[in-house]
């Protein structure tokens, strides 16, 4: 079957559009003989910028003309570009560019600091991390003890009886190296409800005092796609594998309020700006939160937001893959969503319908072909049926859906893979843009179906800085190779788009070109990286991260380069980030960030 499915894909290739953003301008040829795009003079009727930015050193990710040294900027958009390109045209492109400054411009003089494309996260968690502010933060916890200890800390900020939440933890971490308990969290305080989730999202743990309100028992059986850990002598530990049964416990918790939502939102927006952030693809309407509604009053709250002038940056919502098909049209409709032709409103919109097909490589929960390497006891969970899947990925196509799956396995890479086929084969070529979330493994001879049936991997380089500690013990010497292979996968003709995965990794997106460049964990090692030959050049790891990000989201026609025309989405950094040191990423400041034409972010002066 599985060779049917290679054979059928290379037939039924389906065009896609280049990376490279297509001027609607005449084409013209250079001395050589070599076609180049003609720069125009604007024309001088044409009303004034609002904002120019000069003296600057750009990188505007426009393969025609990587240089750039002004912008002019109105409204949205970007209406004018000074490109380096010989010192005569330089000078009549940069007189255009001060012909556009008017009484009311306003003139940013950068003193040759770094510009380039606002950075595109292609996979977060928007109201995970919002949440995430009102909770207790686990991340970096070193034991179970400090784990216990961080609770203890917070207790005062509880009234009796109300749950405590929280997450970022990571057993990994810890000497032991073991899940935490209820009897853990017991021992800190029986008098409150508590549900703490793993940094991963899939494996949480709950206390005694939950798991009675949520009514889980040693009799309780394993909902389909979830694990409930325990035994009928000592009864449920408190873990809880993949959210049916995460969700057991989470059901019962009361739901923020709407102020409590906005609030916490924005603390999520003002820090991702912080870090040049300036478009995010959210999955915050989930099945797991706001079960009635599919979480849709997330983007509800995010359409207010927008009415009222307060988003900081370019929002894509994914819709529920679960939910019927005629709910998903509802939420379009309300919503609006992007197609090649017609790319919906730049401030918020809908985008694919997302399923999560498996769990985690940290927790074991990730579909595996074959039993983990350090645990032959499992190969974790696959959450769907893969010919239920078929049918209702074949439903959700015929209605006009971008479909993306969350596969971090390399069985669940190769159900989406086949899913993807049948779809296909059912349907007929047109311009998808189908996504795999992570495909953090693949199995070697399954690449070559992400080029063949014009899939974009988006994937998050930024795991390895935590996965690198283990994931050789995970998955052994042969399965490794296939383990967060970019270059593999650009070789393939699979299309890349970086995104954190915020909250489970934080939002910076220099975590993630360091990452993506060197594969070495934060403390430098190992030197030469975890599976070297899988690193990419820097400039293929920021244009995954504008570029392909863009063209993930049907957006390259007004994303991810600095050109005339485009949405002047914009990040300035004090230096050229390609001359820095690879372990000095982490420490450079954003500078400004400017998202839209607004300048939603600028650097505290000291």
């Amino acid at each position: 079957m599985f060779e049917k499915i290679r054979n059928l894909a290379a037939i039924l290739i389906v065009p896609v559009l280049s990376l490279v953003f297509v001027s609607r301008r005449p084409i013209h040829a250079n001395a050589e003989g070599l076609p180049f795009k003609r720069v125009p003079s604007p024309p001088a009727a044409q009303p004034p910028a609002d904002l120019v930015i000069e003296n600057a050193i750009v990188a505007t990710f426009d393969e025609n003309h990587p240089r750039a040294s002004m912008i002019a900027i109105r409204g949205e958009k970007i209406v004018a570009v000074a490109y380096n390109i010989s010192d005569a045209i330089k000078s009549e492109q940069t007189a255009d560019v001060e012909a556009l400054i008017g009484p009311n411009t306003r003139v940013i003089d950068l003193h040759k600091q770094f510009v380039m494309p606002g950075f595109n996260d292609a996979h977060i968690h928007l109201f995970s991390g919002a949440y995430a502010k009102l909770q207790i933060d686990f991340t970096g916890v070193r034991s179970i003890a400090e784990f216990q200890d961080r609770i203890r800390a917070h207790l005062k900020d509880y009234k009796r009886g109300e749950w405590i939440l929280g997450g970022g933890w990571d057993h990994t971490l810890w000497p032991e190296k073991k899940f935490p308990t209820r009897q853990d969290l017991d021992a800190v305080s029986p008098d409150h409800p508590m549900v703490f989730g793993r940094l991963d999202g899939h494996v949480a743990v709950a206390n005694s005092r939950a798991l009675k309100i949520a009514g889980v028992t040693r009799n309780t059986p394993d909902p389909p796609g979830g694990h409930i850990e325990g035994d009928t002598k000592s009864g449920p530990t408190g873990i809880l594998e993949e959210s049916a049964a995460m969700s057991l416990v989470y059901a019962r918790i009361p739901s923020y309020s709407t102020e409590q939502r906005r609030r916490a939102f924005q603390l999520a927006m003002d820090e991702a700006v912080q870090y040049g952030v300036t478009s995010v693809q959210d999955n915050s309407v989930m099945d797991a939160d706001d079960r009635a509604n599919y979480g849709w009053q997330n983007f509800l709250i995010l359409d207010q937001l927008k009415r009222e002038g307060k988003l900081k940056f370019h929002i894509t919502e994914w819709l529920p893959f679960l939910a019927p098909v005629s709910r998903l049209e509802e939420m379009r409709r309300f919503g609006g969503s992007s197609t090649p032709e017609n790319p919906g409103d730049p401030w918020l919109k809908t985008g694919q319908v997302k399923l999560i097909m498996d769990g985690s490589l940290g927790s074991r929960t990730a579909a595996m072909l074959a039993p983990y390497s350090d645990d032959p006891r499992t190969s974790g969970i696959l959450e769907i049926d893969p010919d239920r899947l078929k049918q209702m990925a074949i439903e959700r196509d015929r209605a006009g859906f971008q479909l993306g799956f969350h596969a971090i396995g390399d069985r669940a890479n190769r159900v989406a893979l086949d899913t993807f086929a049948a779809v296909l084969e059912a349907n007929g070529p047109r311009d998808r843009r189908d996504r795999i979330e992570h495909a953090q493994v693949v199995e070697a001879g399954d690449f070559e179906l992400f080029g063949k049936l014009s899939i974009i991997a988006s994937m998050q380089p930024a795991h390895l800085l935590d996965d690198a500690r283990w994931a050789a013990d995970r998955l052994g010497p042969e399965r490794s190779r296939g383990a967060y292979a970019w270059r593999t996968m650009e070789k393939n003709g699979g299309r890349l788009a970086f995104g954190t995965d915020y909250p489970v990794i934080p939002i910076n997106p220099l975590r993630g070109i360091y990452a993506c460049v060197s594969r070495r964990m934060i403390d430098g090692t190992p030197k030469r990286g975890w599976q070297p030959q899988e690193h990419l050049h820097s400039k293929d790891c920021f244009r995954a991260y504008t570029v392909g990000s863009a063209y993930a989201e049907f957006e390259e026609r007004r994303k991810g380069i600095i050109a005339p025309g485009m949405l002047a989405d914009i990040v300035v950094y004090p230096k050229d980030l390609n001359e820095a040191q690879l372990e000095d990423l982490f420490e450079i400041p954003v500078v400004m960030t400017i998202a839209g034409g607004e300048i939603v972010y600028q650097q505290a002066k000291p």
